[in-house]
């Protein structure tokens, strides 16, 4: 039924540390290329497990001798209790006793599968974070592992794994061939994969991160820094379903959490609803939720944001349904009936995360932000009449607009003044209006007015005094830090602009890191050391 070609990652390396007559009964198996792992108990029958069904490899039971043979053959056990074969995906957990001694091991057969990302591979080369879900066993890893040698050796994308337990790209220093030429960075324990994640994204530069299994409240909330910095994430976490996920209150940051909130009777009427309601949070993590429901067949959530706001008004949200064909495609079962994402690597999201990733070079060559300039499109010349030419460069420069402030009206493009001036009419006044300047008048010459005229001329929006401020409040607390070597806490703000600060420190050379929850969540500046 599927185009999947199978690597069983030298099968004869994980018989090879089972005791020989474990390994002899296996050998002779006709379905022994769908062995999915072997059990050994202390005093119980040995199993091999198979799809569908399990077997015993003979009827003595497990004795000291047959445990201690594997566990000599095999890597160091860590501390969540689990060894690798170097260079292989397969994998060997321990349950030990109260003595710490090993009385159980469970190896379970890793294989790398070219072609089970087919039923999502058109998200992988969109710049959106995508989130895995599904019960344990039915291929998550298996998928992120393959999503990640698509998008370093297809797409071209620069792709560091964050392994921990070297779940997904093996043991040993080597990584598996199946990851392609993605970089893997090890994790020597779980409670440190939220540390690691943060380190590759500030010292390796990833266009990719992939990791398995975010399962704490601090791996959230190094998945929402990874995103904010413009970081494509792709990632798997505990939980069967976006609903799931939602009602776990560790996890639910991922698609934007969930608070209650108070409405004004007015409000309240307009929805018929209670007054005290459920709304999402925050915007959030992942852009697409993946729920594997079969090895062959996925729910497809493409718009987070609105799949969480139908939920919380009460509504069943209907993902897009997807099932493999036998001709190496896919058949669309169920269309979505949300909004569809957009691709952000052609769109901006004003109360979003952002388009593309804007680096530093970006700010050193042009304003963080594009705004309509009237007419031609170039900078405007403004030449003051009767206005305060300092008063105005401030403006300007506060509002980063594209203009500058001339000394000639023959130069200008703008000529603004007074409306007094306008009333008197000025003869000098007069001829430059006949030059065909267009010209412009405030009441007075305040630093309010003529940001308002700024402001309106130049179209600059609420959401771009946000985006100002916010830079600005990032170029005077980078001074501080250099100055003083101690590290600044910034003013809270959405995680759009959170993620423009981000990007502007990094122009400045210093390390960045948000902190705090929403919607108090706010970008801290230091310097390493």
């Amino acid at each position: 039924m599927t185009k999947e070609t199978k690597i069983t990652d030298n099968l004869e390396e994980l018989l090879a540390i089972l005791p020989e007559d474990l390994r002899l009964v296996l050998k002779k198996m006709k379905d022994l290329n769908d062995l999915i792992e072997v059990v050994m108990d202390l005093g119980r029958r040995p199993e091999a497990r198979f799809p569908g069904r399990m077997t015993y490899l003979k009827d003595e039971f497990i004795v000291r001798e047959d445990i201690d043979y594997v566990v000599q053959r095999v890597g160091a056990f860590g501390k969540d209790n689990r060894a690798g074969i170097e260079r292989t995906l397969h994998r060997i957990s321990a349950i030990r006793n109260r003595t710490n001694d090993v009385i159980g091991l469970t190896m379970r057969v890793g294989r790398a599968v070219y072609g089970t990302i087919d039923l999502i591979n058109d998200f992988l080369d969109k710049n959106v974070s995508i989130l895995l879900m599904g019960k344990p066993g039915i291929g998550k890893t298996t998928m992120l592992r393959e999503a990640a040698r698509v998008l370093a050796d297809e797409i071209g994308k620069r792709v560091v794994i964050v392994d921990t337990s070297n779940e997904i790209a093996g043991d040993g220093d080597i990584p598996h061939t199946g990851i392609g030429i993605a970089r893997r960075m090890q994790v020597p324990s779980h409670d440190l994969q939220h540390e690691v994640m943060i380190e590759a994204v500030q010292n390796h530069m990833p266009e990719v991160i992939v990791v398995d299994e975010i399962g704490t409240e601090q791996e959230a909330y190094a998945s929402r820094t990874i995103a904010e910095r413009g970081v494509m994430l792709i990632a798997t976490a505990h939980g069967n379903t976006l609903e799931n996920l939602l009602m776990n209150p560790t996890l639910s940051d991922l698609v934007g959490g969930v608070q209650a909130v108070t409405l004004s009777d007015e409000e309240a009427r307009k929805r018929r609803t209670q007054k005290t309601v459920l709304e999402r949070k925050s915007p959030p993590t992942f852009d697409i939720v993946i729920e594997i429901q079969e090895k062959d067949r996925v729910a497809i959530h493409k718009d987070v944001a609105h799949v969480i706001d139908t939920m919380l008004r009460g509504k069943t949200p209907k993902p897009e349904i997807r099932v493999r064909d036998d001709k190496n495609g896919y058949n669309v079962l169920q269309i979505a009936e949300t909004e569809p994402y957009t691709d952000k690597s052609s769109s901006s999201y004003p109360q979003g995360r952002g388009a593309g990733r804007i680096t530093a070079e970006d700010y050193a060559q042009k304003p963080p932000t594009k705004r309509p300039v009237p007419g031609k499109n170039r900078t405007v010349n403004i030449f003051p009449y009767a206005i305060s030419r300092n008063r105005l460069e401030k403006a300007i420069e506060g509002l980063r607009v594209n203009a500058v402030v001339v000394r000639r009206w023959e130069d200008a493009d703008v000529i603004l003044t007074l409306k007094s001036q306008n009333q008197k009419g000025s003869k000098k006044l007069m001829e430059m209006a006949g030059g065909n300047v267009a010209v412009h008048s405030v009441r007075s010459n305040t630093v309010t007015q003529l940001q308002n005229f700024v402001r309106d001329f130049f179209q600059v929006s609420d959401a771009d005094d946000m985006e100002i401020e916010a830079l600005k409040e990032v170029e005077n607390a980078v001074e501080k830090v250099k100055l003083t070597a101690t590290p600044v806490e910034l003013m809270p703000r959405n995680s759009y602009l959170r993620r423009l600060q981000h990007q502007l420190i990094e122009k400045y050379e210093l390390k960045s890191c948000s902190t705090g929850k929403e919607p108090f969540r706010r970008v801290k500046i230091y310097i390493e050391t």
